[in-house]
């Protein structure tokens, strides 16, 4: 009996034989992909059009004021737009000496209250948040809730009692009103932000310095502080802009005009009972904002990792 083999078909080499086409799929999905990248190109430019928008529109202003402290007095409010016609450079000799003493006396006055307000900062703000973050104590989480309440207090609402007592102390026409606060660690939200550093530190920092034999005191200055570096960047920054722009608290306490800071003397611009020189202001306003631009601008790279950091958004 003969057995019949039967010989298989010879596979097909031709390249791509055998395998299943997709091409359609392909195709399909090709063109769903174009068509989402092309929704988010749409959706990514509109977000920059109103972006660019939002941001001319809050830069106006300050255009318009450096414009303005070129332009010669009449015509500020004639030609309201940004283009100048000429140069007027009389508004910042003018406005630099138009007051009882020249700007640069008020705007050291300024940066007197600003070291002192920086220093204050950053010494008790320091150490009570060490004291939060590291040390263990009764009514700790109660003292702590009570110091974050304040943040939500106005400073309009303790102003009358402090002034009050700091007139009984005899310290009214001086710095000190300014100042002294800063030293008892009275701005809780630098307190609250270091206290956020710190407890991102690993305790086995302590513990190894704790086996060496520090104590508190010495693992604080010695470990804990030099760690701390973009958290009191933040803190200088911020304490230097808002203290610098306070107006509220230097017109209180600040009636003598030797004793005015920036924002107070630029005040004295605005006259209601004559002509206000809007020229020389806008001039003096625009020297006034030199220093806030250059802290922000050389410290913003330690603001935005002090900030980030610490996990505060």
């Amino acid at each position: 009996m003969t057995t019949k083999l039967e010989t298989l078909p010879a596979p097909d080499k031709t390249p791509g034989a055998g395998k299943p086409t997709n091409r359609k799929p392909k195709v399909r999905e090709s063109r769903g992909t174009l068509a989402f990248s092309r929704a988010q190109r749409s959706k990514a430019l509109m977000k920059h059009a109103i972006l660019i928008v939002a941001g001319g529109l809050m830069i106006y202003p300050l255009l318009w004021m450096v414009v303005s402290s070129l332009r010669p007095n009449e015509l500020i409010f004639r030609e309201p737009g940004l283009w100048l016609n000429s140069l007027e450079m009389g508004n910042y000799t003018d406005g630099w000496s138009a007051l009882t003493h020249p700007f640069g006396h008020y705007m050291l006055n300024s940066a007197i209250v600003v070291l002192g307000s920086i220093l204050g900062n950053l010494i008790s703000c320091s150490m009570a948040a060490y004291a939060f973050a590291r040390l263990q104590f009764t009514g700790k989480k109660l003292f702590f809730g009570i110091m974050l309440l304040t943040i939500m207090l106005p400073f309009h609402v303790i102003i009358v009692p402090q002034y009050i007592l700091f007139s009984q102390i005899g310290w009214v026409n001086t710095f000190w009103p300014l100042i002294v606060p800063k030293l008892l660690a009275t701005d809780a939200f630098f307190v609250f932000l270091m206290v956020q550093f710190i407890r991102g530190i690993p305790k086995e920092l302590d513990e190894a310095a704790r086996i060496d034999g520090a104590g508190h005191p010495r693992i604080f200055l010695r470990v804990i502080l030099p760690l701390m570096v973009p958290a009191l960047a933040t803190t200088t920054i911020f304490t230097f802009i808002w203290t610098w722009n306070d107006f509220f608290g230097a017109l209180i306490y600040l009636t003598d005009p030797d004793m005015f800071t920036v924002p107070v003397a630029l005040r004295a611009f605005v006259d209601s009972q004559s002509a206000t020189s809007w020229g020389s202001l806008f001039a003096m306003s625009i020297v006034s904002l030199l220093p806030v631009f250059l802290v922000f601008l050389f410290g913003q790279r330690f603001l935005i990792k002090g900030i980030a950091t610490t996990g505060i958004k």
